[in-house]
């Protein structure tokens, strides 16, 4: 199954905003989707892991070190960092610790284009480098990872660019089941203003 990066957009969308995730959120959460699936990355996995999971937390923003009671979750972390990448100039930020980090990318690269820099995250499994446009990763953030960002690096090994995704058929059929929470259940009324004969019979 290949899907355009609109559809997976429009789906993850739907399907963020299913799990009740606020409109924003939801929008962010296309987005986020649509640049790791343009990147080659799972993006609808990743997704699909974190909306079926339990509720992860924003973050208590302090010098240096980003945190809460219980994981952060990497979506309301990565609205944060579009929001305050104005302090990474300050010093390395340190969040502890991210549930699903991996969708800490897209806002990476976001924010080092809205600063012009190069930033790094890293920790003990994996180490990402964007500079806006291209992004590298060198091996893969755990389920849950503390996660340190920092100015500067070097995007050596680009990740290649993709114009579609083939998602897992479960993750794509979860994110389905959560899209389908916002449709609308249909009434007598809705039906029979719809297309059809409805009660009427023209034999």
């Amino acid at each position: 199954m290949s899907l355009s990066l609109n559809e997976i957009e429009a789906t993850a969308r739907k399907a963020a905003r299913g799990a009740g995730l606020s409109w924003g959120e939801a929008e962010e959460a296309g987005r986020a989707t649509r640049w790791l699936c343009a990147h080659g990355l799972d993006g609808c996995g990743d997704l699909a892991v974190l909306l079926r999971g339990p509720r992860h937390a924003g973050p208590d923003i302090s010098p240096g070190q980003w945190s809460a009671s219980r994981p952060l979750c990497a979506l309301r972390t990565g609205i944060a960092l579009s929001d305050f990448a104005h302090l990474l100039p300050g010093g390395p930020i340190r969040l502890t610790p991210v549930a699903h980090p991996r969708l800490l990318l897209p806002f990476a690269s976001a924010a080092a284009r809205a600063l012009r820099k190069t930033i790094t995250l890293h920790n003990a499994g994996f180490i990402a480098t964007t500079d806006g446009t291209q992004t590298a990763l060198t091996g893969q953030p755990q389920s849950k990872a503390t996660v340190t960002l920092t100015l500067g690096g070097a995007v050596t090994r680009p990740l290649p660019s993709a114009r579609r995704a083939t998602p897992v058929p479960t993750d794509w059929a979860r994110l389905l089941s959560f899209a389908a929470r916002t449709y609308a259940p249909a009434t007598e009324a809705s039906r029979l203003a719809g297309a059809g004969a409805g009660l009427s019979d023209n034999d």
